[in-house]
């Protein structure tokens, strides 16, 4: 059954439908949320409110349509708005704080970025801080190409944005990240 139908069935009260649905998506929601948060715990909470404004928000969804962009976008925003109430300034780079899963930031697999991860810790550990240090849009765009693998036309979609304008962003971001790593500014 496609993520589609299940959040039909889900707004016409089927809670078994959204067991499904949950199933299908809270992992992917969870991996970009701790890629955003860069704190396992905090990237929970905020999947868990997501949760709650899709739950609320479920007879605005528009019947038939892939409810994953929609999903993502809900995500993305109730991040922001997290993100705004803790008025911490940047995000976290508490080492406790860092992802379960390694940051694939060169593309190459994730076995074997997990592996060099295990060998230099501290390279992940710049990696990552450097990645915090993006603007917001560049930082979403880098996540969801790179850390997620979403295609352009996807990463877009859950952005809110063009396909170029997502171009644009990510490489941006790559760039700056290219020159935090190498010890310059932003």
């Amino acid at each position: 059954m496609t993520a589609a139908e299940l959040m039909t069935r889900y707004c016409d009260g089927d809670a078994d439908a959204f067991r499904e649905l949950y199933r299908e998506v809270a992992p992917r929601l969870l991996a970009y949320l701790t890629g955003m948060t860069r704190s396992r715990a905090v990237a929970e909470d905020v999947l868990q409110a997501t949760f709650l404004k899709v739950h609320r928000a479920r007879g605005a969804y528009v019947r038939g349509a892939d409810p994953v962009p929609w999903l993502y976008a809900i995500a993305h925003r109730t991040f922001i708005d997290d993100w705004r109430r803790r008025s911490r300034g940047p995000i976290p780079t508490d080492d406790r704080a860092m992802p379960e899963a390694a940051a694939v930031l060169n593309g190459e697999a994730a076995v074997d970025a997990a592996e060099r991860t295990e060998a230099d810790p501290e390279r992940t550990r710049a990696a990552l801080h450097a990645l915090a240090q993006l603007p917001a849009a560049q930082r979403q765009a880098v996540v969801l190409t790179k850390l997620e693998g979403k295609s352009v036309a996807e990463a877009a979609a859950i952005a809110g944005t063009t396909p170029g304008a997502l171009k644009v962003r990510a490489h941006r971001g790559y760039e700056a990240l290219r020159r935090l790593l190498r010890g310059g500014a932003v």
